[in-house]
This record gives C-alpha cells, structure tokens and sequence, in this order.
C-alpha cells in the first residue's frame, strides 16, 4: 500500500465527520450558544481569563494538547504493523476522542472555567469531585514526566537541538510584548516575525553546534533534567499572554505545517509502506510492547485518538481563552481531528522505513539480535544525519528518521538530510514543550483546587505568592520522576492513567447530557466510547500490574496503576448511581404527565 492512499483516505473520513458529527453535536447535543457570556469575558483579569481570537485559542489548544502522544505513540505502535493504529486512530478519534474534548471544554465554559474536578462535584457530587481530582493530578504529573523524559532523550548531546529548542523561549516572550504591548491587534504581523525567528533558530544552528558556544549546549540526560522543571515552573508562573500562550500559538504553526509539509513530501515522493498490515505481534511477545494489539494499541497511541490529558487542557486554560461558544466546535472536536492526522503523519513515516531498519532503532542492540531482522538501509542513514541512529527507543529517534527520509527524497535534498534530521527532532520537541508548559499550569489549578478542598480560602486566592509557590511545587514533582526514572518505567503508567481520565471525562459528560437534553438518547455519544475505553483501561491496567509490575517488582508503577483502577471504580460508580437518579425522575416526570393529560 502507499502513504498517499492512506492520506487522502483518512483527509476525507475527518473533514466529512468534522462536517457532520461535530456539527450535530454542536448543534443537537450540546446546543451551543453565541449569545451567552463566556467565562473569558465575565472574569477577565489579563493574567488567566484573557478572550481571544478563535484562531489563537486554536493554535494555543492545538499546542497543548499535541504533545509527545501523537508523534511517539504511533511509532511505537507500528510494531502491531499498520493497519491497527490507522483503524483506532480514525475510529477512536471521530467517535471518542473529539467527543471528549468537545464535551469537556463546553462543559467548563459553562461551569464558569472550573476544572473538570469541580464540574463532577456539581454533576456527580462530592466523593466523585475529590476522586477526579486525585486521578487527574497522578495524570499530570505522569504526563508532565513522560513527556519530558522524550525531550531529554531527543536533545542531550546535540547542541544544536539545544540552541534551536532554546531559543524559542525569548522568541515567544517578545512576540507575547510585542502583540499586547507593542503592535497590540498586529496577529498576522506578529506571527510572521515569529515564524521567521524560529526557523532561523533552525537554520544557525550547525553554526551555533562549531562554535565554543556548542560545548556548552553539549548537555547531558541529567542537566536537561533539572532544566526541564525549571521551564515549566516559569511557563506556570508567568502571565499567559507573556509566555505560554504566545509559544503555543507559534508553535502550532510550526506543528500544522510540519504535517502539511510532509503531507506533501508523501504526495511527491510517494513512499511505501513497508511495514505489513499486521505483524507477528499483535498476539503478543513483541520487542517493544510486550502485549496483545488489544488493549495496548489504544494505550500506546493514547493522545492519536482519545486522551485524558486533553481533559485538563479543556477545562484548564482553554475555557478560560474562548470568547465566543460558537468556537468549541473548532477548537474542541477540530483540534482533536486535527491531531488525529498527526498521529497518522507520525505512523506513515514511520511505517515506510523497512521493518529491519525500524525495529534497529527502537530496540536496544541485544534485543534486535534475538528478531533476526535484516537492517536494510540505517548505516546510510546514520551517516547521512551525522549521528548513530541504532538502538535509540522511544519513538521520538524513529519519527525524526522517517519524516527526514521522505523530505531528503524530494528532487535534490538528499545533502540536507541532517538539516531535515534537527528540523524534526526540533518539530517534536516544540509539541512536548508546549504541552509542558500547559500541563505545568493545569496542575497549579489542580493542586490549588485539591488543596482548597481541606482549606477553602485557598480555592480562590490569586496571589503572586501561592502561584509561585504552588508552580514550583508541582515543577519538582514531575522533575523528580524524570530525573529518577526512565522511559520504560513511565510511559506505560501514563498510558493507563491517560486513558483512564479520558474514560472519567466521558462518564462526567454523560451525566450533565443527561442532565440538560431532552433527548436523552443523545448520551449515547459519550457513554458508548466510555464504556469501550473503561473496559480497555482495566484490562490493560491489570495486564501491567500481575505480568509486568509486580513480577518485576516494580512497586511504585504497581501502586499508581492500582490506585487509578481504584479512583475509576469509584467514579464509574458514583455516576452509574447518578444516571440510574435522573432517568428514574424523568421517568417519574413523564408518568405524571401522562397522568395529569389523561384525567
């Protein structure tokens, strides 16, 4: 099969159900309101609540939700062969995933920008709120690590990655003046200058790699370990307009067009899938997931369809940035399809390299000496990037390979390829970084509210000090696990907690549609995916614990894993308790009515 086939297929099935499912869900379900005042509006302060122009709440979505998931989970998932990522990505993220997002985020704007903890105590009740809120600060603070430990692995010892990721800080803090101090209203003005600034981060970067200054940005795993929170504590702490959402919204230009970029090198270059359909994985035993395609393809994927994560983005920051309801059906279910085809972007570019030479790279040498594999074309491509591309897993090595491939095939660009190489790898640096910065943020709301939950004037105190202090707090948190752990450890701990939000959204958003429609048919749409998910999140969490966890004494995995399992159970519970109430007073309802019209 070839890459472009597989595109044009895919382009079509989500712009028709962005068409279509998303405008009946805007329309039907959720009955979106222009009318209504926003939360962004009501409670603006010019630190949090700021309204914005639709398109600069997308790109700042976009960029947080877009983080490591659809570019690494994908490529990790290729190992199954490609036909089971591309089915889940598609199905999962039309049916699922946009659902979520869509729901969430019109669920918080309509809550006043509470976070999705607070929306379950006002849903659900009390037990179900303190529960959410557990579960979703165990998922920030998993996701905030596991991400970053990919950026590490990406950039130390590579200077150049380091300088040009680097860079992009100072360039969004003076685009962020520069819109709303210098030039406010210049967006199209401003993004241009921006775009221009990274990319010539991009290009002096060899440059920056010869000079003395390279030595010093020749960093190690544990420096960019310590750097890593230390960004995050600042993206937290300072306003939104200064650093965060200016950084997002540049980087999502850069992340669309990356896609569409290599949307087009796919349709010049034209490259085969060389990866099968379906491998001899998919029962299980692989190399680098050790499990059956189901339930592991949907928790490796994770962000590509559905993720949990995007829950605390959409009832994080974002609700707080939408000026108009009209827009949570692009920024909500367009943002998570959009993401969707980057996910299947990342499994096409990782699927044309040959089998051989993909699994060289995502294993460590001793285990791809026991597949038997022919590596076909990697020592070409290792010298072609000026770097040793074998036995690097993680995901992020694989995709920078297979994207730099396809843009070097292009008529005459072959020379460039370590150019293309650092281009993708700062690409994919740009989407975690940004969901860093967000996520660090969230989880300030999310331990205020959690601490506001034992004293309650800290629920709303906004000053400078808590801020600080509450930044810092959860900065260290995930900077601990990522200087103590590794990808190995992490990443499967996240997968289960993200899809378990995601299943814990859908059940809260489940319980306000039956809340609020008339029809309540209309649940369908949320508690169907939530059903699939909450039974695939358990499988794969008691699968992790009693064959991968607790045989490998791996405790601390073990009791995050069993904690969330706990966490959900109660929550599922609660709003199974909470359905069964409403249906019984509609139905009640309905009786005396009939009654009433009869005598």
């Amino acid at each position: 099969m070839s890459a472009l086939e597989l595109i044009i297929a895919a382009a079509l099935i989500l712009v028709l159900a962005y068409r279509f499912y998303g405008s009946f869900l805007a329309a039907k379900v959720l009955v979106l309101d222009s009318s209504r005042e926003t939360p962004a509006k009501r409670h603006y302060d010019g630190k949090d609540y700021v309204p914005m122009n639709k398109w600069i709440v997308f790109g700042h979505h976009f960029a947080a939700i877009a983080g490591a998931g659809p570019l690494v989970g994908p490529v990790l998932a290729a190992q199954f062969g490609y036909l089971p990522g591309t089915l889940w990505i598609l199905i999962g993220a039309v049916l699922a995933g946009a659902v979520h997002d869509m729901v969430v985020l019109f669920a918080s704007i309509r809550h006043d920008g509470k976070s999705l903890s607070e929306i379950a105590k006002k849903e659900v009740g009390p037990v179900t709120s303190v529960a959410t809120a557990i579960a979703m600060f165990f998922l920030i603070i998993l996701t905030m690590a596991g991400l970053g430990l990919v950026v590490v692995n990406a950039l130390f010892k590579n200077p150049w990655g380091v300088f040009t990721i680097g860079m992009t800080i100072p360039i969004a803090i003076f685009i962020g003046i520069y819109m709303h101090k210098l030039r406010p209203g210049r967006i199209a003005e401003a993004s241009l200058i921006g775009v221009i600034l990274i990319l010539l981060a991009v290009v002096v970067g060899p440059y920056v790699k010869n000079s003395p200054l390279g030595s010093y940005l020749m960093l190690s795993d544990k420096t960019l370990e310590i750097l890593l929170p230390l960004y995050g504590f600042l993206a937290a702490a300072l306003p939104v307009w200064l650093l965060l959402a200016p950084r997002d919204y540049l980087s999502s230009y850069m992340k669309i067009g990356t896609i569409l970029l290599l949307a087009i090198g796919i349709i010049i270059v034209n490259p085969r899938i060389h990866m099968p359909a379906v491998t001899q994985f998919i029962n299980g035993g692989g190399p680098i997931i050790n499990g059956k395609v189901w339930p592991f393809i949907c928790i490796t994927i994770a962000c590509g369809a559905i993720s949990g994560f995007h829950a605390l983005i959409s009832s994080g920051t974002t609700p707080k940035l939408i000026a108009n309801e009209k827009d949570i059906k692009l920024v909500g279910f367009g943002g998570m399809l959009t993401e969707a085809f980057v996910a299947l972007m990342a499994l096409i570019a990782a699927t044309t390299l040959m089998p051989g030479d993909y699994f060289a790279i995502n294993t460590k040498p001793e285990i791809f000496q026991k597949l038997n594999m022919q590596i076909v074309h990697l020592p070409q491509l290792s010298k072609l990037v000026g770097e040793e591309l074998a036995g690097r897993p993680g995901g992020a090595v694989t995709l920078a390979v297979g994207m730099a491939d396809i843009f070097s095939r292009i008529g005459g660009l072959r020379h460039l390829m370590a150019y293309w190489y650092q281009f993708a790898i700062m690409f994919e640096a740009l989407f975690i970084l940004t969901t860093i910065d967000a996520g660090t943020r969230v989880a300030r709301y999310i331990a205020q509210d959690l601490l506001g939950m034992i004293y309650s004037p800290i629920k709303e105190n906004k000053s400078v000090g808590l801020t600080v202090l509450l930044s810092a707090a959860v900065s260290f948190a995930w900077g601990y696990l990522i200087y103590g752990g590794d990808i190995k450890t992490i990443w499967p701990v996240f997968g289960v907690a993200n899809q378990t939000i995601g299943a814990l959204a859908l059940a809260i958003g489940t319980t306000m549609i039956l809340q609020r429609s008339k029809k309540k048919i209309y649940a369908l749409t949320t508690f169907l995916p939530m059903t699939f998910l909450f039974i695939t999140v358990l499988n794969a969490g008691i699968t992790n614990v009693f064959n991968v966890y607790l045989p490998q004494k791996q405790m601390v995995p073990a009791v995050l894993v069993i904690t969330l399992m706990i966490l959900a159970i109660i929550i599922m519970v609660s709003s199974v308790i909470k359905w069964i109430s409403i249906l019984s007073k509609t139905r009640k309802a309905e009786l005396a009515l009939e009654n009433k019209q009869n005598f």
